[in-house]
């Protein structure tokens, strides 16, 4: 797969922004939904964005303390109807399905910017303290009539990613809390690598963009990659997410050398099909439901 495709619904994303002078950002692509009540910040909320490498992030790294989560990525299709009522009903019952069980730590979803080759239109995060809570999770009655009542009356495809990983040891880290979360751009990368692929070719091509994250500190509030092992989707064989501070964040990273260069020398030999979709994060009040 080619970097150009990689990168064509970013393109496209640009375009949309050019489009909206008066709100130059990724939100505007999904003002229908009522993310309103959602927020407890004020919107003027900026990050001042550097990127330049330090040299020290790496070693620095590899001194934190580390602790493994579990991370579970589901992407949907709706309907091309769906109406602005039935999305916010599909989003506010998949928000608060992580009060209804435990081991979840975290949660963000929300509408994809712009369009992807798989036409998914939604995207739901989540967090587990370990793989048996994202089992129970799987098999909780409140979930799967969630799924039954409220998303796939409105979805006609759904794809699950599940994969295991290391955050920093720390409280802020592993729940997602804080300043540095409350804004920000969801990014998901889903891949396929050859089956002919070597491992330390595999391996070598995810540490290098680990390394190429940890380079831009000013841009990304966190980074976790591991090898899918839900039972259910196997089109993708590894998952990324990425939290990037801000939608200016996220636009320097994709656009960069850097990134470039990491995908089309490190993955694009190796790789089979790969997704990416991204969506925006506001601050989470608490009037839902």
């Amino acid at each position: 797969m080619s970097f150009a495709t990689h990168c064509s619904s970013y393109s496209y994303s640009t375009s949309l922004l050019q489009s909206h002078p008066i709100r130059p950002t990724f939100l505007s692509l999904h003002a229908n939904y009522d993310s309103k009540r959602f927020n407890t910040a004020p919107r003027n909320h900026r990050v001042i964005i550097s990127a330049a490498f330090d040299d020290r992030s790496s070693n620095l790294d590899s001194e934190i303390k580390r602790r493994k989560v579990v991370e579970h990525v589901c992407l949907v299709k709706a309907k091309e109807d769906l109406s602005e009522e039935e999305e916010n009903d599909m989003l506010d019952y998949l928000y608060t399905t992580q009060y209804q069980m435990g081991g979840v730590v975290a949660t963000s979803l929300g509408r994809v910017s712009g369009p992807n080759p798989e036409h998914y239109t939604h995207a739901l995060y989540m967090r587990f303290q370990g793989k048996e809570n994202l089992e129970k999770f799987y098999e909780n009655p409140f979930y799967l009539k969630v799924l039954k009542d409220h998303v796939m009356t409105y979805c006609h495809g759904l794809i699950n990613v599940d994969y295991e990983s290391e955050v920093e040891d720390d409280m802020l880290s592993i729940f997602r809390k804080g300043e540095e979360f409350n804004y920000g751009m969801e990014f998901v990368l889903l891949i396929s690598f050859n089956e002919g692929a070597l491992d330390n070719l595999v391996e070598h091509a995810l540490d290098s963009l680990q390394s190429l994250v940890l380079g831009f500190p000013s841009l990304i509030v966190q980074f976790t990659q591991g090898l899918n092992f839900s039972p259910s989707s196997k089109e993708y064989t590894h998952g990324v997410v990425i939290r990037f501070r801000s939608v200016e964040a996220f636009e320097i990273f994709i656009v960069s050398k850097e990134y470039k260069d990491v995908w089309l020398y490190k993955f694009q030999p190796i790789v089979q099909k790969s997704l990416y979709v991204h969506f925006s994060v506001d601050p989470v009040g608490t009037n839902i439901m």
